[in-house]
């Protein structure tokens, strides 16, 4: 499964890799991949694979699972597919409680003691899901996990999910798309230990000069 996702974010430019010329993240990081997860929804087979390879994900590692939780925004749209395919309610997370109407910051019908798994479209350093995981543990849901399209495997996120108590599970990984990328032509295969180097440590940055 890993493989034949990241061919899919491959084929569509949803994961772009540019070692030469990095791309620069909203924390200042300088990083060899840009990874947008988003343009999935817009090529009918590659979101075909994903949301299928998302509901036998919760089918056989979250057996228990009651309901879907999409993160905001990007997991929103995953969770309802997969919610569609396994006949199951679904519902998101929104970043901050509105200001206006309910003030709601969960959006559709969760009760307490429902068994929740959360759909996230990719994970770096694992904050964003976390908080998600904490806002329906709040509201009395049981977290089961986490099912993820994407994820770079940082040692902070894995670390991170780790004290949250929370399992992750990816279709695929940072790891498995730069093999494929180097097998494919994307990249070169000596860039491959360039983008480890990044992954084991985004801060710093002399992997670039290689």
């Amino acid at each position: 499964m890993q493989t034949t996702i990241a061919k899919g974010l491959l084929s569509i430019g949803a994961v772009f890799f540019r070692p030469d010329e990095p791309f620069t993240w909203a924390s200042g990081i300088k990083s060899p991949v840009y990874c947008d997860n988003r343009l999935t929804l817009t090529a009918p087979q590659v979101r075909d694979k994903i949301e299928n390879a998302i509901a036998e994900t919760v089918r056989t590692e979250f057996p228990d699972c009651e309901v879907l939780m999409g993160t905001s925004t990007a997991g929103i749209a995953h969770a309802a597919i997969a919610a569609h395919i396994l006949g199951m309610p679904m519902g998101y997370v929104r970043s901050g409680a509105k200001d206006h109407g309910r003030q709601n910051q969960i959006e559709g019908k969760l009760e307490k003691g429902q068994k929740a798994v959360v759909i996230e479209d990719l994970i770096s350093t694992a904050g964003s899901v976390i908080e998600t995981a904490e806002v329906l543990r709040a509201a009395g849901a049981e977290v089961l996990g986490i099912v993820s399209i994407f994820t770079y495997n940082m040692q902070k996120g894995l670390d991170r999910l780790r004290a949250a108590n929370l399992k992750n599970v990816s279709l695929t990984s940072f790891d498995a798309v730069a093999a494929v990328a180097a097998a494919e032509g994307y990249i070169a295969q000596s860039d491959i230990q360039r983008l480890i180097e990044f992954r084991d440590n985004p801060s710093d940055e002399s992997w670039m000069v290689k």
